[in-house]
Formats: structure tokens, C-alpha cells, sequence
């Protein structure tokens, strides 16, 4: 029989009932001032582990922290996300963005589970991949990690992610906080008054916390003046004093820190992912006074409760290996795509509506576009997910076509592109993004910045640190990116398409009056320039493994359009706040997205909770429930009133009553989805928060107004809401 290890002991007595912290106050005990030192960061060796990240690719294997053998402690293994396990070859869903577009938290649970399943299968434990931070501007060039613009989107949506993926693996949200600009990220410094970052930017990160999230990842940008990762108000103010949080918290990777005793001393537990900055020099800060060993013990306590707890809640059967790009994840990612999908136009052409195609009518099909036979499922960044297959749209329209003659135009051309519409019975026009437009960026470039080279630990007499370093400072005036891309990512310059695709999309559509645009991107895109020249417009997003076939899945009507816009998008760039993606410093106020429209009296070419579905809907006999605490439900009658099965999502606003000019005028407070089969009626409860209608004072919170008027709907001011008989009373 083998002898039991202490880390193993303290798991089983948690699971009889003993405190996760007794537990990890004796194993601390038990640790040597060396061992507790190496809780505090990464396990492998810098140098090495940066050229072998060059040179083999990112998190390929977890990146192991604080694993002591000798108490048999598991440490945190590291793998990244969000669009599914980027360690090996796993299943690669839609990105967030496009998950967040179903409005469905179900549906996201089933993911957070799947990739659960597939992490543990590749022996890791911490997912790094609960992103939410809100795009104040649609150029954020990593908005596809996220699901939304709304606090609420956000909050539930990394709940719903945070509850599956903790059945298997700790999962981490990030990045804490007000990162949302890419080019910019290392040498920002974000401000925000007290009320812009509780009522906004700190909402969805207490949500997540709420749930019982085990990690908080830092953001690499300062706030209000101080490194996120080393900012003590964030961290053991807001984070511990405030909300409670007793799980760890850890930096962004490489520059997510500028000194490891301010960190340690302002509440970060864990220096990701290697040894770095705290190895080479917290010996010498605790000797000089600069942190001390109150502090180690602090974060150490931390970092072992929260494996202690993990282990002994999450579920004990062991997952195969074959769960990793299995049947069942790739079915799963084929309906999460087609249930994202978002149908902005469907004009009729001959009397009915372009969309659904019907299979018997299509006998040729034109697939035009550059991006129609890519494999595109986002950007290259740390959130990259190396599927062994991926499933364009031309795949996808052609295996759903068989005996269809099916023409494929992906050059630059559109004279050509309309000479193969022309004869075809349908065109279908794939237009977008790729990683070259949008993503993470980590340019060379940036080797070139003191204050950061300054963070590497000395190379000393290590050839191998050497050559790699001597490599990327020669490189530092190139346009390489150290995650493996040519030219890669950032924030976007333009939220339109191409000036080449506009042109494509009016030449295909003069040729064929059934022409379908399909919209490949993580964010808003403008229209105005070419969208009324064509009878459909889809987003498909960045749609994973098998996207192509979701694609299929939704324009021949076996599923439902049934995707609603998790933002909104404005008629024009006036319309959003101001975004200079190389700024070096920024205020964020509380003024964005369909917040800003409303203040400002635009109309939006399409609102937040926007999307067409191939059946109608009506709501009536709105009714409320009371107020418990903060949450309170609501519940309204959906009829489905064409003659096909659909989905709808009813979207819960709220309008308090003289709340004032520095208040939105209406703010989301809670969804639900339904599927209804033609003619059919339920009645659906949507559970309502009501903390987006309270105000942040120095007191805390508080109502913003005594009274909201409840609107239940199928987007941010439909005219067709139904409105609650009284309003909710909030205090």
C-alpha cells in the first residue's frame, strides 16, 4: 500500500468535512522557507522555457508552478484558453465572442465542460481562459476572447464558464482590470473615477468572483496610476477587503510585473509562468526589508488552499484521453457555431425572405471570398487552439451540397467574382478578418523598450539565454510576433471591410439578387457602404473546428437563426468613443457601446440583443416577482407566430426613473432563451440582477433611482417590448 501524501491527506479531509484553510495552515507548516519561495512563481527555468516557447510553440504541455513533490503538492498547471484547450491538438470552438452572441449560459456550461474534460485529459489543472473584459471600443484587437459589451453578458457568461470548467480544473479570470486596448498594453496607464470602475469595469470581474472563481489573472496595463499586477487597491482592496475573494491571484505572463517585492506586498500570489523577476530577486528583498516572510506565508497559504479546495470538490473520474477532438466536442462546436450566428438582413428576393436556402432549389452555388476556404478561427495569440481539423465555409457548403455545381472565387477580383455568380443559382460572398487584422500582439518591437528588457532575468554564462536574447533584439525593429505570427494581430485599424470587398460584395450582388454576406469577425463591423445592396447578411464569427458546416447548418435552415449581437453596432465611427490604440495614457468613463448611443440620441445601425430569426415572436402578459436581496425575476409569455421552429432570446432591461444624466438611461439586468415549435406559447422566467441600477458612492452602493421600469424584449429599445404593469420598486 502506498504511503499517503500530505498534500493527498489534507485533500481527504477536506472531503470528510475539515476547513480547506486548517488544511492548508498545516501544510504550510510543513514547507521550507525554500519550498514557500517556490510556490511564488514558475517552475521551469526562464531562458530555457522562452526558447523552447520560440521554438516548439506556446503551451503545448501545461506550464507547471509551484509543484513540490515532496508533499506530493500538484502546483498550478498551467493551460491557456478561451476558445478551447490551446495545449495539444484540442477541440477549437467559436471564440467567446461568438459564444456570447447565443445568449445562451446552458450552452456555454456545455463548453466549460468540454474543455475541462479535454484539460485534465492533457494533465492540466489551472485554465487561464475566463476572459471578460469589456471592449469599450469595437478596435480592441482581442475582443474575440470576449463575450460581449454589456456587464451582465459578461458576468454570467464567465459564471456559466467558471462553474463547468471547475468540475475538472481551476479556472482563472482575467485579465484585472480595464484591459482593453492591445497595441498599447504594456505601457498604458488606464483611468477610471471610483463609479466608472464598480458600476462597469469591475461588475463582470465581482460576478465571476461571486461564483467562487479559483484565480484572477492580472492585466499588464496600470490602472489609476500603478502596474495591475502590483496594484495593492485592486488587488487586497477591491479584490479581498471588499468582495472576498479567497482564491490566488497571478500575473499576465513575462512583463506582468515590474517589481517582485511591490507585488508580493500589493497581494500577487504567483509570478506566471516561469522563473523570472521573483526568483532572481525576492531572496534579496526579504533580506533588505523590501517584502517579508508575513507576506510569502500569505500568498503561500493562498496558492495551497486553492489546490486543496479544487482537488477535493472537483469530480473524481478520471477523463480518457480520447475526449480530446472526440465526436462528441466536435458536435458540440458545430452547434455552439451555428447557434451563434447572427442574421442581420434577410430581404425577400421573388416574394420570400433569401434565407433559408432550400437544398432542392440550389443546383450550383457561387463561394466567393478570400476567407472561404481558410482555416480562420481567430488569432495566433495565447488564445490560439491547434485543431487537427477545421472545416471552412466552401467545405461546409460543398458536403452540404453534394450533387451541386459549387464555384469558388477566392482572388481579389470582382469582375470574376460576378462572372461565377452570375450563372449560379445562389452566392454566397465570405468576407472579414483574419489574425493578420485583429488578435493578441506581441511584436519584436517591443524588445526594443528598456523598461522591459529590464525585466529578464541575467543571462549570465547561459549560451542558450544568450542566442535567444542576441535574437530578439536584432529582431526588435521587425514586425515578428514572439506567439509564432508574421505581422500578427493588434487592434484593428478600421472597422470596416476592405475597400476590395465592398466592391466584390456590390458586383456579386449586381449579378445575383440571391446573394448571402457572410461576416467573419470578433467585433462590430460598419455596413452602411455596401449592406443595402444585398439581400442577407450573416456574422459567422471566427467559428471553430467546424464552423464551415455550422455555416451550412444555419443558411439552409436546419438550425434556426437564432444568434443575437452581444453589442451593438453604430451607424458610423463618430458614434464610439475615442481609441488611439498607441495612446500611453486613458480615461474610461462610463460612456460606450449602446450606453453611448442612447446618451447621445443615435440610432444604431444595430442594437445591442440585435438578430433576425427565420420565424417570429411575440411577447405579452409581462409579470414581475419581488425583489430578494439584488435579484428578483421576471416572466413574460413567448409565442412563436410563423410556421418553422425557432429560438428566441428575451432580454430583460431596465429604465430607472430619474436617475439623472450621469446614468444610462437603459441598462441589461438578465436573459433567457426558448425554443418553440410553430405556434407555440411558454412562459419564460428571466432571472434580473438589479446591480446595474445601483450607484456607486462612498458609502458603496446604492439605488441609482427608487423605481425601474422593466422592459421584456428581443433587443436594447424594442418597440415591440413588453413592459412590465408596475415598475420595480428599488428601495
Amino acid at each position: 500500500m502506498t504511503d499517503q501524501t500530505p498534500f493527498a491527506a489534507a485533500v481527504d479531509a477536506v472531503r470528510a468535512g475539515a476547513s480547506p484553510d486548517a488544511a492548508a495552515e498545516d501544510l504550510l507548516r510543513r514547507l521550507t522557507p525554500e519550498e514557500k519561495l517556490w510556490l511564488l512563481d514558475g517552475d521551469l527555468p526562464f531562458w530555457d522555457a522562452m526558447a523552447d516557447m520560440l521554438g516548439n510553440g506556446y503551451n503545448r504541455s501545461p506550464y507547471p508552478m509551484g509543484r513540490i513533490d515532496r508533499l506530493g503538492v500538484p502546483g498550478l498547471q498551467f493551460s491557456d484558453g478561451p476558445r478551447g484547450v490551446v495545449m495539444g491538438n484540442s477541440t477549437a470552438f467559436p471564440v467567446s465572442m461568438a459564444r456570447g452572441a447565443t445568449w445562451d449560459l446552458s450552452l456555454e456550461e456545455r463548453v466549460g465542460t468540454a474543455i475541462g474534460l479535454e484539460m485534465r485529459a492533457q494533465g492540466a489543472n489551472f485554465f487561464g481562459g475566463v476572459c471578460v473584459n469589456l471592449p469599450r471600443h469595437p478596435a480592441w484587437g482581442r475582443s474575440q476572447e470576449t463575450y460581449g459589451e454589456d456587464p451582465v453578458l459578461l458576468g454570467e457568461f464567465g459564471a456559466a464558464l467558471t462553474r463547468a470548467v471547475q468540475r475538472h480544473a481551476m479556472a482563472v479570470v482575467k485579465h484585472y482590470a480595464l484591459n482593453s486596448m492591445e497595441n498599447a498594453r504594456f505601457t498604458v496607464d488606464v483611468t477610471a473615477d471610483p463609479a466608472a470602475l464598480h458600476e462597469v469595469y469591475l461588475a463582470h470581474f465581482r460576478r465571476v468572483v461571486d461564483e467562487g472563481v479559483a484565480g484572477i489573472m492580472t492585466a499588464y496595463n496600470s490602472v489609476n496610476g500603478e502596474w495591475a499586477g502590483q496594484n495593492e487597491d485592486l488587488l487586497e482592496g477591491v479584490l479581498r477587503r471588499q468582495w472576498g475573494f479567497t482564491g490566488v491571484t497571478v500575473s499576465d505572463f513575462i512583463w506582468g510585473l515590474r517589481d517582485a517585492a511591490t507585488s508580493l506586498r500589493a497581494g500577487l500570489d504567483v509570478e506566471e509562468p516561469f522563473r523570472q523577476q521573483r526568483a532572481e530577486n525576492l531572496p534579496a528583498d526579504l533580506a533588505a526589508g523590501r517584502a517579508s516572510w508575513d507576506h510569502v506565508d500569505r500568498a503561500a497559504r493562498r496558492i495551497l488552499r486553492t489546490q486543496i479546495h479544487h482537488y477535493a470538490t472537483r469530480e473524481q473520474a478520471e477523463p480518457s484521453r480520447d475526449v480530446v477532438f472526440g465526436d462528441a466536442h466536435r458536435a458540440l462546436a458545430r452547434e455552439v457555431a451555428a447557434r451563434s450566428m447572427v442574421l442581420l438582413r434577410n430581404e425577400p428576393v421573388d416574394g420570400h425572405p433569401v434565407l433559408p436556402l432550400r437544398r432542392d432549389a440550389v443546383s450550383s452555388i457561387a463561394v466567393i471570398g478570400r476567407l472561404a476556404d481558410v482555416a480562420n478561427t481567430g488569432d495566433h495569440g495565447s488564445s490560439d487552439v491547434r485543431s487537427p481539423e477545421v472545416v471552412t465555409p466552401l467545405q461546409g457548403l460543398t458536403a452540404a451540397l453534394p450533387q451541386a455545381t459549387v464555384r469558388h472565387v477566392a482572388e481579389d477580383s470582382p469582375a470574376a467574382a460576378a462572372a461565377a455568380a452570375r450563372d449560379c443559382d445562389v452566392a454566397v460572398v465570405v468576407v472579414g478578418y483574419t489574425a493578420l487584422d485583429e488578435g493578441e500582439y506581441i511584436g519584436a518591437g517591443m524588445f526594443a523598450d528598456p523598461a522591459l528588457l529590464a525585466l529578464f532575468p541575467p543571462v549570465g554564462d547561459d549560451p542558450t539565454g544568450q542566442r535567444l536574447l542576441d535574437r530578439l533584439t536584432a529582431d526588435a525593429g521587425s514586425d515578428v510576433s514572439i506567439v509564432g505570427s508574421q505581422g500578427a494581430g493588434g487592434d484593428r485599424a478600421s472597422l470596416r471591410l476592405r475597400p476590395v470587398d465592398a466592391e466584390i460584395i456590390r458586383a456579386v450582388a449586381a449579378a445575383n439578387p440571391r446573394t448571402v454576406v457572410a461576416v467573419v469577425t470578433a467585433g462590430a463591423v460598419l455596413t452602411e457602404e455596401w449592406r443595402d445592396a444585398v439581400p442577407a447578411v450573416l456574422f459567422a464569427w471566427y467559428a471553430g473546428s467546424e464552423g464551415g458546416h455550422a455555416l451550412a447548418d444555419v443558411l439552409f435552415g436546419d438550425v434556426d437563426a437564432a444568434g443575437r449581437l452581444p453589442f451593438s453596432i453604430p451607424v458610423t465611427e463618430d458614434h464610439l468613443p475615442p481609441f488611439d490604440r498607441d495612446a500611453t495614457a486613458v480615461t474610461y468613463d462610463k460612456w460606450f457601446g449602446q450606453r453611448l448611443l442612447d446618451r447621445d440620441g443615435h440610432r444604431a445601425a444595430f442594437p445591442l440583443g440585435f438578430g433576425l430569426s427565420y420565424t417570429g415572436f411575440a411577447l405579452a402578459d409581462p409579470q414581475l416577482g419581488p425583489l430578494t436581496g439584488e435579484t428578483f425575476s421576471a416572466s413574460v409569455a413567448v409565442t412563436n407566430t410563423g410556421t418553422r421552429a425557432g429560438r428566441h432570446v428575451v432580454q430583460l432591461y431596465g429604465r430607472p426613473a430619474g436617475a439623472g444624466d450621469d446614468f444610462p438611461a437603459r441598462v441589461l439586468l438578465g436573459f433567457a432563451p426558448v425554443a418553440l415549435e410553430p405556434g407555440e406559447t411558454a412562459r419564460v422566467t428571466v432571472p434580473g440582477s438589479v446591480r446595474p441600477l445601483q450607484r456607486w458612492t462612498d458609502e458603496g452602493f446604492v439605488p441609482a433611482a427608487p423605481t425601474a421600469t422593466i422592459e421584456m424584449s428581443g433587443y436594447a429599445g424594442d418597440p415591440a417590448a413588453a413592459i412590465a404593469p408596475e415598475d420595480l420598486k428599488l428601495g
